[in-house]
């Protein structure tokens, strides 16, 4: 497969890197591998514990790894399920453009603008230490916000179908991030994010 490379742009201006290197295939690509996903994907409606309180989300969620990992975020453990052929051809793919090696994958369906992520850090102890996350989209084009934890300096960015970010070093410890809910978007967004688990 042809790559769509561009020179990435670090959207971060300091305290971590979060770089954005736009459609790293095109359109059809992109397309094919939503379609795919959406239908293929073991889907399911997420869940999370919040101060005692039990919650389960509009927006569902896979975990795929390279081994039957367990991943615990929001105090709920999820299995990791094995690779389909499609997601390896994926993750070689990111682990090419950012030269860096993935052994999960935690996948999100969004079905339209009204569902998305509060404001967060990836910081679950599972994780190995400041290990680089990338997050590539697909279907709707969605904004996803950073926010200094301390200064409370604000960055937006348009993530695009078919587009790659990539969150490294120390980006978890000092900004959260998030997927603001949205009334002008109607159709389904899907995100996968490659992670590095602690073996």
């Amino acid at each position: 497969m042809q790559l769509f490379l561009h020179d990435p742009i670090d959207i971060l201006p300091h305290d971590g890197s979060a770089k954005y290197h736009g459609p790293i295939m095109n359109d059809t690509q992109a397309h094919e591998y939503y379609q795919h996903l959406l239908a293929n994907l073991d889907w399911k409606h997420d869940e999370a514990k919040i101060f005692g309180k039990h919650f389960i989300t509009k927006r569902k969620a896979a975990w795929y790894g390279d081994e039957e990992y367990d991943y615990t975020y929001s105090n709920i453990t999820k299995k990791a399920l094995i690779w389909t052929a499609e997601l390896r051809e994926l993750k070689a793919m990111v682990e090419e453009i950012s030269n860096c090696s993935y052994n999960s994958c935690l996948a999100n369906l969004y079905h339209d603008g009204a569902e998305g992520m509060s404001w967060h850090s990836d910081g679950e102890k599972t994780l190995e230490y400041r290990a680089a996350i990338a997050s590539l989209s697909f279907g709707a084009e969605r904004k996803f916000s950073f926010k200094h934890k301390e200064s409370k300096l604000r960055v937006d960015i348009e993530l695009e179908s078919g587009s790659l970010l990539v969150m490294k070093g120390e980006t978890q410890e000092h900004w959260l991030h998030r997927l603001p809910p949205t009334k002008k978007i109607h159709s389904p967004r899907i995100n996968l994010t490659f992670r590095s688990i602690k073996l």
